[in-house]
């Protein structure tokens, strides 16, 4: 459907339909806008952009992507630029400013209003990963002794300040956080009562400096569509929104199951990395990995005279290594996504392990009662059936254990427990695995 609509402007463009182009575009959503120019050829992009109604146009200007914004802004009079960033709210400029080169930000900043600046200026401050940098200070905030009559006019007064009006919080003259107010509310009650009558005074909030994936945890937590942020001294600086809260859960997810395959977070797109910066990420772990690797090499060496001995041995050792990989890749990834939601904590260790050691016992019992009836009628060796049978029980109950440990064990040390997945956990029940083996297989064989 994306590529219709792409290949259909390209035609109103080349046949320089303009106002055909206008009301197509009028018609649409804006991150359906920002998607489509994505696709448009880059020299047309300022053409399509000025076609879009004032309106629209900011709407689009914050969703696209950072190489088309800093074209536009690029191509734009200094009239423009004031026009599109006057129609902003302050996070999503913000955004825009802090992903800008030097040059551009400057001339950005120069022609916005002193009042916008100092917005931008204000939310920049906070660290990159604090809810400061995440919030907007566009809301609305009303007085306790207010009247409902008072509070509505008020909010069609601000209105097209706000982001958002579904939530209106109510400050004090210090600007201090005394509590909020849904609009449904505020329509359901008389016109003469007093905020301070109806207003829910449960204070559910986070300070600037808190982390913003904790931030996105509890606006999932309390299923709150806006979270009012605080500074020290309790007053109210600022609201994050919901789609900025998934912005967040989405951009730590990625990282995560980057992580979780041995990858170097990075905050560029796939196609927008470079093949360089791509190996470079992924260079490093499969360096640690490959020669973590070689633990098992020597241990396979020590056993070498058991597998000439028993040549049959060595048959089994790929299937018990994938078995004990596998057990531990899901007890970990399991770990890992109990505690990003926060599900698992630290204080649940002793919690943790017995439940994987009882789920460990389940499984290896069934996984070697059906491979010990496996090989004894294939090889027809039982010495070598409860050899192995006995090894996949040992191998399953140490690699769980593994899989469950390393993560809390990261976390512990204030590592993200993704870093502890599949393919290190892999690696080290790997090496487990080859040594709990044949120091069976030489009980049973007396090699």
């Amino acid at each position: 459907m994306l590529s219709v609509i792409v290949n259909t402007m390209e035609t109103l463009l080349k046949n320089k339909k303009y106002s055909s182009l206008r009301d197509v575009l009028s018609t649409m959503n804006e991150a359906d806008i920002a998607a489509i120019f994505e696709q448009i050829q880059s020299e047309r992009l300022p053409l399509l952009f000025r076609l879009l109604p004032k309106d629209l146009a900011a709407d689009t200007f914050a969703l696209m992507n950072t190489d088309n914004q800093e074209l536009l802004i690029r191509g734009f009079s200094d009239n423009e630029i004031k026009e599109v960033f006057d129609e902003l709210y302050v996070d999503d400029a913000a955004n825009i400013v802090e992903e800008m080169p030097a040059n551009v930000v400057k001339r950005i900043l120069k022609n916005t209003d002193p009042e916008m600046r100092q917005m931008i200026n204000e939310i920049l401050k906070y660290p990159e990963d604090s809810a400061g940098s995440l919030m907007t200070t566009d809301y609305i905030s009303l007085r306790p002794k207010m009247t409902v009559d008072d509070a509505i006019k008020r909010i069609r007064r601000t209105i097209n300040e706000a982001e958002t009006i579904y939530t209106c919080y109510i400050t004090d003259e210090n600007r201090k956080l005394l509590g909020y107010l849904s609009v449904k509310n505020l329509l359901l009650a008389q016109r003469e009562d007093k905020i301070c009558d109806i207003m829910d005074k449960t204070i559910v909030c986070v300070h600037t400096l808190d982390d913003k994936e904790d931030v996105a945890k509890d606006m999932n937590k309390y299923d709150f569509v806006t979270m009012p942020v605080v500074d020290d001294e309790g007053r109210l600086v600022g609201i994050v929104m919901f789609d900025d809260a998934i912005d967040v859960m989405q951009d730590e997810a990625t990282e995560d199951i980057e992580r979780m395959a041995a990858i170097s977070p990075t905050e560029e797109s796939y196609f927008k990395t470079s093949d360089i910066r791509h190996a470079k990420n992924r260079i490093v772990w499969l360096l640690i990995l490959m020669l973590s690797a070689a633990i098992t090499g020597a241990i396979l060496t020590k056993y070498e005279a058991a597998c000439s001995a028993v040549p049959l041995l060595v048959s089994f050792i790929p299937m018990l290594m994938s078995t004990g990989g596998n057990c531990g890749s899901q007890s970990s990834t399991m770990i890992i996504r109990g505690m990003s939601v926060d599900e698992i904590r630290l204080k649940d260790f002793f919690k943790v392990v017995f439940t994987e050691l009882r789920i460990s016992i389940i499984i290896s019992i069934a996984l070697s009662a059906v491979n010990g009836l496996r090989i004894w009628i294939m090889e027809g060796d039982l010495k070598i059936a409860a050899a192995v049978s006995i090894s996949i029980v040992a191998i399953v109950i140490i690699s769980q254990f593994i899989g469950c440990t390393l993560p809390m064990a990261a976390k512990r040390c204030k590592l993200d427990p993704a870093v502890m997945a599949a393919p290190l956990i892999t690696t080290i029940v790997d090496a487990a695995s080859i040594l709990i083996y044949f120091s069976i297989a030489t009980r049973f064989f007396v090699l």
